[in-house]
């Protein structure tokens, strides 16, 4: 160990005492004063613009693409072939290696010296990180540190990858710049080789796991697993044994068989060493960040943890979808990861997926495509067009004697199976694509036999329909399967019920009654009293002028939908379009809402009417969504859709106040509490105004937390998670100009002074 401690000096002084080392660090300083000031002052300039900044500052700061770990990560490898270039090659050249090889001293003791210089000189570029890591702690409200030296191990571990990557290049040549051209070469390699040959399926686990390409994100992202550590240290073995079995070569005559065999036993290993770290059970994870935002939410970890025996996925994916990708040969690693949080608790998950091609039902021009070929010569066009062997997959007849998945529409679908029972996970038309935390804590809910929650809604009276995709109909809210927020994606099941003809299940978790246009009959009127004096949830949505249909019903319960309609002035959004803000107790029903209240968001309310309500000591009634009365009003008055500007007019009856525009009634019955939600507006969470882009999210929001509190809030699962403390800076964009001086003059200006000081005394000597 002493003769490694003393080789690594003398090359650590060697390095120092000549400019490169030293205008790399500068350079580096450089680099990440930028990147950390102009983030910093974009924050600082937020902050005091709007008064608060809306998302994680710690990982604006240094994890984002634009934040100092994510913009130093993309041009680290060009810093290490400088470095390393000349660390074995400068000493062939000048002939010092003759001498090296004829002292006491054992090469791998050389080569591990010099990867300790390397080391070293990594440490003093993560110093200059923790400099910044250090000053974001002060300069960030409640900045999130375990993140942040999650990330610094991280880019710790990938320099010391680099250096011994640059170590071996660096002993096949003679000549520095071949040895640094070399290891850009090398590295670019190690990048790109886990998408090579990813449909073999023998080939595909051993290149991935090569890929030195992502391995930095988790740890980036606070998640330390023992995997990602392993792969570093089993590159640095390889390179390293490699290096040494290379400068053994050059003094040593043996049969080319013998050098070969030692470099496959090095490679040989470090594959053994990688498939064993990656087996799921075997895998050690450590969440480093504050609120645990890397590992699944406590109700999914429950959920596995119920689940005794093997889950079994299968996924279906359709040559001719426009999901195709997602489950491609050699998109089998990617789907790895995309399973590996679930795989964390429970490691008997296996993951199967079944090629075929059919008619995609998700493609209204599909026939037009197609033209005068066959089905299957248009399918080998495209899995030619797409490099991928016709022969792997099923014809439509073979597949859909396994299973039908015409109602899935054809398209990239997961089958879960556990225990004898089966159910759909499906992928949605997002951003986000693949299923949240909710949706498949939603989906193995259904696997263990879970009791799903019903809600029925209402037909015959031409009410809104949950099976048309009409501006006024449901079909998003409940059953759209592409759609993640659909209540079948979350969890519930949801069906019609004709009242005249039916009787309503004693079962069901809620009745929807949504605007119906047409008035209810005696009979009906009974069925719904009756449902409600025995304590059954409803949920009952109004229209303005239709008062007189429901009124009679909402009597009942104390409650009154108010003449007139409410409007709201606006310069952008129609006059009768409302926006609500939610109450204190809304917030309540389901976590999101409750971020969403803190926020002041608001729900649009298009045609809503007031409510008027009494307390009759039967219900406790409390208002959900209230308007603001600075910019809104009861108008009694006829409105006129097309005028230019609506005007407040006392003397037509129009009244100014905060309206509730939903009212939340609750009340103890038959051993169990009663829940009833009345709306003056089904507008709200019709398919219309849920693709409002800018609004869909809070109304949705409300939409499921209405149907969250109607089920006691069994669903949707929730997995959320709080939100983020680090929402604030410390600093002025004042103070940040004179941090910019400091960070990206002062700092590097000293330690070029140093430098120069050292090479001056150096030169003297």
């Amino acid at each position: 160990m002493k003769t490694i401690i003393r080789v690594a000096k003398t090359e650590l002084r060697t390095l120092f005492f000549s400019p490169i080392a030293w205008f790399l660090i500068i350079i580096f300083l450089v680099q990440c004063a930028i990147v950390y000031i102009s983030a910093l002052d974009m924050l600082a300039r937020e902050q005091e613009n709007s008064g608060k900044i809306l998302m994680s500052v710690t990982s604006f700061l240094f994890i984002g693409r634009t934040g100092l770990f994510g913009s130093v990560m993309q041009n680290l490898y060009l810093y290490m072939p400088l470095l390393t270039m000349g660390l074995i090659s400068r000493e062939t050249s000048s002939g010092t290696i003759k001498l090296l090889h004829s002292s006491p001293i054992e090469i791998r003791e050389i080569v591990l010296g010099k990867f300790l210089s390397m080391m070293i000189y990594s440490f003093l570029l993560v110093l200059v990180i923790g400099g910044f890591v250090l000053s974001g702690y002060f300069h960030v409200v409640s900045a999130d540190m375990g993140m942040l030296f999650s990330g610094m191990l991280g880019f710790f571990l990938l320099l010391c990858a680099y250096s011994a990557i640059g170590i071996f290049m660096s002993s096949l040549t003679n000549y520095q710049i071949v040895a640094a051209i070399c290891t850009f070469v090398m590295f670019g390699v190690l990048s790109k080789i886990g998408d090579l040959w990813q449909d073999i399926a023998f080939v595909r686990n051993l290149t991935y796991f090569l890929s030195i390409s992502g391995r930095t994100g988790s740890m980036l992202g606070g998640l330390i697993t023992s995997k990602d550590v392993i792969y570093f240290a089993a590159i640095v073995f390889m390179f390293l044994g490699f290096t040494i079995y290379r400068m053994m070569a050059a003094m040593e005559s043996v049969p080319f068989v013998v050098r070969t065999g030692r470099y496959l036993l090095v490679f040989v290993c470090t594959l053994a060493i990688g498939y064993i770290s990656s087996i799921p059970s075997l895998i050690g994870y450590y969440d480093a960040t504050a609120d645990q935002s890397r590992t699944l939410a406590v109700s999914a970890q429950k959920i596995l943890k119920e689940m005794d025996e093997p889950l079994e996925v299968t996924a279906y994916n359709n040559l001719m979808s426009g999901l195709f990708s997602l489950g491609e040969p050699k998109s089998y690693n990617t789907n790895i990861q995309r399973w590996e949080p679930y795989l964390r608790f429970k490691h008997n998950i296996t993951l199967n997926t079944v090629q075929y091609y059919d008619t995609s039902y998700e493609n209204a021009n599909f026939a037009r495509y197609m033209g005068n070929k066959t089905l299957e010569e248009y399918a080998k066009q495209i899995a030619d067009n797409r490099d991928v062997s016709f022969q792997v997959f099923k014809k439509p007849e073979e597949i859909r004697k396994i299973i039908d998945l015409k109602p899935e529409l054809n398209r990239y679908v997961m089958q879960l199976k556990y225990k004898g029972r089966t159910t759909f996970l499906r992928v949605f038309d997002d951003n986000k694509r693949w299923p949240s935390e909710t949706e498949v804590s939603a989906a193995l809910k259904r696997l263990q036999g879970a009791r799903m929650p019903k809600i029925i809604f209402l037909m015959g009276n031409l009410e809104r329909d949950i099976n048309k995709i009409g501006d006024r109909d449901y079909r998003a809210l409940t059953n759209l399967k592409t759609f993640r927020n659909s209540l079948i994606n979350q969890g519930f099941d949801v069906d019609t019920l004709a009242l005249n003809a039916q009787d309503i299940p004693k079962d069901i978790t809620a009745l929807v009654l949504a605007d119906p246009r047409v008035k209810l009959s005696g009979h009906e009127m009974d069925k719904l009293g009756q449902y409600i004096d025995e304590g059954g949830n409803i949920l009952i949505a109004g229209e303005p002028g239709k008062q007189d249909m429901l009124n009679p019903l909402l009597s009942k319960l104390g409650v009154q939908l108010r003449k007139g309609i409410l409007v709201q002035t606006s310069k952008e959004l129609q006059q009768e379009l409302v926006t609500s803000y939610l109450t204190p107790e809304c917030a309540t029903f389901f976590p999101p809402l409750a971020h969403a209240h803190h926020d002041s968001a608001r729900v649009s309310m298009p045609n809503a009417s007031a409510f008027s309500y009494a307390d009759t000591g039967s219900f406790r009634i409390f208002p959900l969504l209230m308007t603001d009365p600075a910019v809104s009003w009861l108008k009694k008055g006829e409105l006129v859709r097309d005028s230019a500007e609506v005007v407040f007019n006392a003397a037509d009856g129009d009244e100014r106040a905060s309206f509730p525009t939903a009212l939340g009634l609750s009340r103890k019955i038959n051993q169990k509490e009663q829940r009833i939600v009345v709306l003056g507006d089904a507008d709200f969470m019709s398919n219309a105004e849920l693709n409002r882009f800018n609004l869909r999210s809070v109304n949705f929001m409300f939409s499921t937390g209405l149907f969250s509190w109607l089920n006691d809030g069994e669903f949707p699962i929730d997995s959320s998670r709080p939100p983020p403390k680090d929402i604030n800076v410390t600093v002025t964009k004042e103070r940040v100009k004179l941090l910019r001086i400091i960070y990206i003059w002062v700092l590097p200006g000293l330690l070029l002074a140093a430098a120069v000081i050292v090479l001056l005394r150096r030169k003297r000597k």
